[in-house]
């Protein structure tokens, strides 16, 4: 499936969303990032959402412009991050300090090994932390993203990406949900 196809089945309620895919996912649609950045960005996102119809028209649109190891890499920051995600928005939002302090105990080595450039997967990494609100895992992450040398502007553009990947996920879950319904 391509971008224009997805397109088509949106709604008309959702055309603002619509329009927005195609803004994000264009050339010069995430000012302060390379496109490959972006596009990376974009597939950690549809990954982390978990709508295999938008990974597989990010990668579409990628074509090789995204090579292997950074597909492998947003997937991996998909991951890394829902695991992550959850432990440390868990130890700030119970309020005591000493969780804080306490070994987390799980792997996370593909974070510092990822296989590309740190900062892109930072980048990826804090796009997907965004989508899964962690407060503690987009500061630490922003902040890496930015000593690496990624302006605002590209940090706003990744979470632009994040925005717009998880609202088309949820209108393409629900019409592919009325359409099943329908046809039952």
């Amino acid at each position: 499936m391509n971008l224009e196809q997805i397109k088509a089945r949106f709604p008309e309620y959702a055309r603002d969303i619509k329009l927005n895919l195609s803004t994000v996912l264009g050339a010069t649609g995430a000012p302060g990032l390379t496109e490959a950045q972006a596009l990376g960005t974009a597939l950690a996102c549809a990954v982390a959402v978990r709508s295999n119809e938008l990974a597989a028209v990010v990668e579409d649109i990628a074509g090789d412009k995204l090579d292997r190891a950074r597909r492998d890499a947003a997937r991996a920051a998909a991951a890394v991050m829902a695991m992550n995600n959850v432990y440390y928005r868990f130890t700030h939002f119970v309020g005591d300090a000493e969780y804080g302090k306490l070994p987390a105990r799980l792997r996370m080595n593909v974070i510092g090994n990822p296989g590309i450039e740190k900062a892109e997967f930072e980048l990826y990494s804090l796009a997907v932390s965004a989508i899964n609100g962690c407060e503690f895992c987009i500061r630490a992450h922003e902040k890496v993203v930015r000593e690496a040398g990624i302006g605002r502007e590209g940090v706003q553009s990744a979470a632009r990406i994040a925005a717009v990947i998880t609202a088309a996920a949820g209108v393409l879950a629900t019409v592919s949900d009325a359409g099943a319904a329908v046809a039952a």
